[in-house]
């Protein structure tokens, strides 16, 4: 009986350390996601820095500069590098 107090304490402890962030940090990456628009400027997880010039629903034009525009997947962006960037250097991105 004692075996089984102890696995269930230890999978609690795994939920509260592992799974319950991973979820919230799914969740702030999915809203951010939907939230982007065209003109936002943002950062992809390898990180290329580019402002959106097209928006649809599984890929996005970025433009690099005047005249480099590139094509990625929506789910590449990173929420986690944009907010980084814009605390950094407290940039409005």
């Amino acid at each position: 009986m004692s075996i089984l107090i102890l696995y269930v304490v230890l999978f609690a402890i795994m939920y509260v350390f592992f799974i319950l962030p991973r979820t919230k940090q799914q969740k702030a990456q999915n809203k951010f996601l939907t939230e982007i628009k065209k003109g936002d400027q943002v950062v992809t997880a390898s990180g290329m820095i580019g402002k959106i010039t097209k928006l649809e629903d599984l890929v996005v034009e970025l433009q690099l500069d005047s005249k480099s525009f590139i094509k990625v997947l929506k789910s590449s962006i990173s929420k986690e590098a944009t907010d980084a960037l814009k605390d950094k250097y407290q940039l409005e991105l």
